[in-house]
C-alpha cells in the first residue's frame, strides 16, 4: 500500500481530529454502551456527588464514555461559574477570553476541584489567573527551543537516537503551566493532527537509522481514536530501526474513561511500548485513575510518571512522598521531577532550585529507591534534561573519596581501581 493510499484510507475511516475529539457541548440525552454496575463501583465519592448535583440526568454509560467527557468539557467562564465560586482574580482572567492560553476541563476532573477554595492544588493547575499575563525575566514562548530542533512539522529531534513526535494539538484538560502552551489548544498552530504531517514525520524517522526511540506526544495522543492511534503505531512499528515506542499522556489522570478494554488490547499488540503519565498531586489518585492504570499495567505496559514541581501545589516533601507512594501502589514508577519550565506567564508556579534540592534530600534514603524520581531541569535553549541532585561527593583524600549519606554522615570509599588492576596484572604475569 502506498502512503497516498494509506492517507486516503485514514480519511475514509477517521473524521478530522478536532471534529473527532470535539469540544462543543453535546446533548445530555441518549445512551452509549457501558457496564452500569462497574461504572458505579469505580466512581469516587467526590465525583459521584458532583455528578449527582450537575449531571443527574446523565446515564452511567454516558458519564463513562470518554468522547462524552470531551464534548461536555468546561471551556468558558460562564460554564465554569456554574460549578465553581470563582474568585475575582479567576473571573478577571477568564474574561480575557481567547487572548490568553485557552482552557478546557473535563467534567470528571472538574469533579475533583474544590468549588469554594481558589488555592486548592488541582484547581490552581487548570483554572486561569491574571498572573498568567505577567512576563517575568527569562520566560520564553518556546523555552526548550523545540522549534529550532524541528526538521519537519510536528517532529522534535534534539537527542541523537530519539525523537518527539507531536501528533496532536489537543488535550482534554489544559495544565496552566504547559510547556507547549504556544501550540496546544490553538487551531492552526500547525504542529500536528493531520495525516500529511504524520506522513512527513514517519518519512523523516524512516530516513534516519540512528533513531531507535519515538515518543508520541502532543497535545495528548490518547485523545485520538483507537483507529487513528493504531494507524500511527502500525506505521512506526514497520520501521526496522525503531526499537521503542512511548506514549506521553495525561488522559489516564484527567480522563480515565479513555482507558478502555479495546484500547489496551490494541496497545498490547505494539510492544515494546511504554506510557509516560503526568501526575501532579495525591488528590489525582482516585479509584477511577487506579483502574485506568491497572488496565494498562495488566496489558504489560510499563508506566512512568513525570511530575512538575509547582509552588504552593506540590512543593512539600510530604506531598510528593504521598504522591510517589500512591503511584507505586498503582504500578506507576515516579520517573522525573521537573523544575517548572520558564514559559511566559509561569512565574507564580516556579519554585526556587533550593526548594527542589531540599525535597530530594528529604526523599533520598527515607523511602523506596525507585519511589524517588530524577530531579531535572530541561534547560532553556535546547540543552536537554540535566539532573540536579544534592551534593554527595564531598571531596578526595588521596585515593579515598569522601561521601555523605542521606543522614548527613560522612563515609570513605577507596577509589583505587587502577591500583587493583595493576596488582592483578602483576600477579597474572
Amino acid at each position: 500500500m502506498t502512503m497516498q493510499q494509506e492517507s486516503m484510507e485514514m480519511e475514509e475511516v477517521e473524521p478530522p481530529l478536532r471534529q473527532e475529539a470535539g469540544t462543543a457541548p453535546a446533548s445530555h440525552s441518549g445512551t452509549v454502551p457501558g457496564n452500569t454496575m462497574a461504572a458505579r463501583e469505580s466512581m469516587g465519592s467526590r465525583t459521584a456527588a458532583f455528578r449527582g448535583r450537575f449531571f443527574s440526568e446523565i446515564t452511567d454509560a454516558q458519564w463513562n464514555d470518554w468522547r462524552w467527557q470531551i464534548r461536555n468539557a468546561f471551556e468558558t467562564g460562564p460554564d465554569l461559574e456554574k460549578i465553581l465560586n470563582l474568585s475575582h482574580d479567576e473571573r478577571a482572567a477568564l474574561s480575557l477570553g481567547t487572548g490568553g492560553f485557552p482552557f478546557l476541563i473535563t467534567p470528571y476532573y472538574a469533579s475533583l476541584l474544590d468549588p469554594d477554595d481558589p488555592s486548592h492544588p488541582l484547581r490552581r493547575t487548570v483554572v486561569p489567573v491574571t498572573a498568567e499575563m505577567i512576563h517575568s525575566p527569562g520566560e520564553l514562548q518556546d523555552p526548550l527551543s523545540e522549534d529550532a530542533h524541528t526538521p519537519v512539522p510536528g517532529l522534535v529531534h534534539r537527542y541523537p537516537d530519539r525523537v518527539l513526535f507531536l501528533v496532536s494539538d489537543f488535550c482534554s484538560t489544559y495544565c496552566r503551566y504547559c510547556t507547549r502552551s504556544r501550540m496546544v489548544g490553538r487551531p492552526g498552530a500547525g504542529r500536528g493532527g493531520t495525516v500529511e504531517r504524520w506522513r512527513a514525520g514517519i518519512e523523516y524517522i524512516e530516513s534516519n537509522r540512528q533513531i531507535r526511540d519515538v515518543v508520541i506526544s502532543g497535545g495528548d495522543p490518547l485523545t485520538l481514536s483507537d483507529d487513528r492511534l493504531e494507524w500511527l503505531l502500525t506505521r512506526l512499528r514497520r520501521i526496522p530501526h525503531v526499537e521503542i515506542l512511548r506514549i506521553g499522556s495525561k488522559a489516564p489522570v484527567v480522563l480515565p474513561q479513555r482507558i478502555t478494554e479495546p484500547l489496551t488490547r490494541m496497545l498490547k499488540r505494539y510492544h515494546p511500548l511504554w506510557v509516560n503519565l503526568h501526575f501532579t498531586h495525591p488528590e489525582e489518585l482516585t479509584e477511577e485513575v487506579r483502574r485506568a492504570c491497572e488496565k494498562l499495567a495488566d496489558a504489560g505496559i510499563p508506566l512512568q510518571s513525570q511530575t512538575v514541581l509547582l509552588s504552593g501545589i506540590n512543593d512539600r516533601s510530604s506531598t510528593l512522598m504521598e504522591l510517589f507512594h500512591g503511584l507505586l501502589r498503582m504500578r506507576v514508577r515516579p520517573y522525573y521531577l521537573f523544575q517548572c519550565d520558564p514559559i511566559v506567564g509561569s512565574g507564580h508556579f516556579r519554585t526556587s532550585l533550593s526548594t527542589g534540592l531540599s525535597i530530594m534530600k528529604d526523599l533520598r534514603g527515607y523511602t523506596t529507591g525507585f519511589a524517588v524520581p530524577l530531579y531535572v531541569i530541561d534547560t532553556p535553549g535546547g540543552g536537554g534534561k540535566i539532573p540536579v541532585m544534592p551534593e554527595c561527593v564531598m571531596g578526595h583524600d588521596g585515593d579515598t573519596v569522601l561521601l555523605k549519606n542521606f543522614e548527613g554522615k560522612m563515609y570513605r570509599y577507596r577509589d583505587n581501581a587502577e591500583l587493583s588492576h595493576a596488582l592483578i596484572d602483576e600477579g597474572v604475569h
